[in-house]
């Protein structure tokens, strides 16, 4: 089900300002609304600060369409430069290394047409899924602040020539948080410049933060612990949010997050909420009082997820680990078309347990990949009753079917993950507070598995 965002009243349009007057300019808003003649007053939201990267979708565009291959973090080097310039040359433009907005026109027309005619192959696929046009531009920050009024401030990175930073002010209020004659409004603020000029006022940057209450950093692009401003809005901001299912190397990716949590930064991911109706599903297959204590007797999980990043597989199978404190002790990546995994634990009792992750090539792939599509827990010990399928869409149990067993299991259907779309997750995690224990338990176990992945 789509839910509308509430209308929203317009104080100030977006309007172009110096970087140094930004409070200023704010504060002669609130001040021309605090006692107008109709008898509305407006007043500024004393809620949160959320701060949101955004690269321009240069790099995300050249991914998807096979000339870039590095991270996407709006960082402009040497291979984003090459990756402009081949594509440049393709689509017979002038060859100057540099973006804009003509340029990158035509990398969304071609993309569209690629897609349209199913010429993306499998490393394409990756990058484009971590494009996500539809939360671009203010979308999602008027989702954000019909629910949420706040300060927002957007981090836009750009790809063409450093011209400095160039910002924006403007303030809308939602009308369903009017109280009385007064309308509780969201500010935005909105920095535009390339990384390197966004890193050169990261002072500011933290200064446009409301002092005395919480602050959210949402880093919509690959972690990148050690460019300046990600280390200092990590280091300064309450949570930082992140989405695994939009990274372009899962695997390294995944263990800097646990080394974030390692060094005690608030970390949320996106991909991780993603997981709860699995986690509840499997939890409540086993609350039963005759199936307690058959959940000991797993020793078999296999997982099918959406083959091109498997943040969500890995996550799953850690947070199952961390709570039948199985400890990994070997790894193998077989590859291939369904892309396997194959994990070995050992538990309390010194059995073992394997585990089989396989990255199903789908035609009609979806709006976040790697999504989750079956899981099965099994036992080696068939009068266990512990088989339990999990499955989600149409094609969700069929592979397991086809492994055999699968009736005898209980099946149970995920709903659609199409609901959890992510506005709405995002929202989600701005009503939370502190960490996230569960997470960082089962990242734990995670980091263990990926770590064996690295040393073989």
């Amino acid at each position: 089900m789509t839910t509308q965002t509430p209308p929203l009243v317009s104080l100030q349009d977006p309007k172009d300002v110096s970087i140094d007057v930004i409070e200023a300019e704010l504060r002669s808003i609130w001040q021309s609304y605090s006692d107008n003649e109709d008898g509305i007053i407006a007043t500024r939201a004393t809620s949160f600060t959320f701060i949101v990267y955004e690269p321009e979708p240069t790099q995300y565009l050249l991914a998807a369409l096979g000339f870039y291959t590095g991270p996407i973090d709006g960082i402009a080097g040497p291979r984003t430069t090459a990756a402009i310039k081949s594509a440049q040359k393709a689509y017979a433009l002038e060859v100057t290394g540099k973006s804009n907005q003509d340029f990158i026109h035509k990398l969304q027309t071609e993309f569209e047409q690629a897609k349209a005619n199913g010429q993306l192959n499998e490393q394409q696929k990756v990058a484009a899924g971590s494009y996500s046009p539809d939360l671009e531009g203010t979308g999602i920050a008027d989702s954000i602040a019909a629910s949420n009024p706040c300060r927002i401030i957007t981090l836009c990175p750009t790809v063409g020539e450093d011209e400095g930073v160039k910002a924006q002010v403007s303030a809308y209020c939602p009308i369903n948080k009017r109280s009385q004659n007064t309308l509780i409004c969201c500010e935005y603020i909105t920095l535009r410049g390339t990384a390197a000029a966004l890193e050169r006022v990261g002072g500011i940057i933290s200064e446009l933060t409301i002092s005395g209450l919480p602050t959210f950093v949402w880093w919509k692009a690959s972690p990148e612990p050690e460019y300046g401003l990600f280390k200092r809005l990590a280091s300064q901001g309450d949570t930082l949010v992140v989405d695994s299912s939009t990274f372009s190397e899962p695997e390294t990716q995944l263990l800097q997050l646990g080394q974030m949590l390692d060094q005690n930064i608030p970390l949320a991911d996106l991909n991780w909420a993603r997981l709860s109706p699995w986690q509840e599903l499997t939890a409540a297959a086993f609350d039963p009082p005759e199936r307690r204590s058959a959940v000991l007797e797993i020793d078999r999980v296999t997982i099918d997820y959406e083959k091109g990043n498997p943040a969500q597989a890995v996550m799953f199978l850690g947070w199952v680990a961390s709570r039948l404190q199985w400890k990994p002790v070997s790894y193998e990546h077989e590859g291939g078309d369904y892309d396997m995994l194959r994990v070995k634990f050992i538990n309390n009792e010194q059995k073992t347990i394997e585990a089989e992750l396989a990255g199903v090539p789908l035609a009609d792939w979806g709006d976040v990949l790697g999504d989750l599509i079956s899981i099965k827990l099994s036992s080696t010990n068939l009068q266990a009753d512990c088989c339990t399928v999990l499955c989600s869409g149409t094609t969700g149990c069929m592979r397991m079917e086809a492994s055999g067993g699968a009736q005898a299991c209980r099946i149970e259907q995920v709903t659609s993950l199409a609901d959890q779309k992510t506005d709405q997750l995002i929202e989600k995690q701005l009503q939370r507070w502190g960490p996230d224990a569960l997470y960082e338990e089962s990242i734990d176990v995670m980091m263990a598995i990926l770590q064996l992945a690295e040393n073989n």
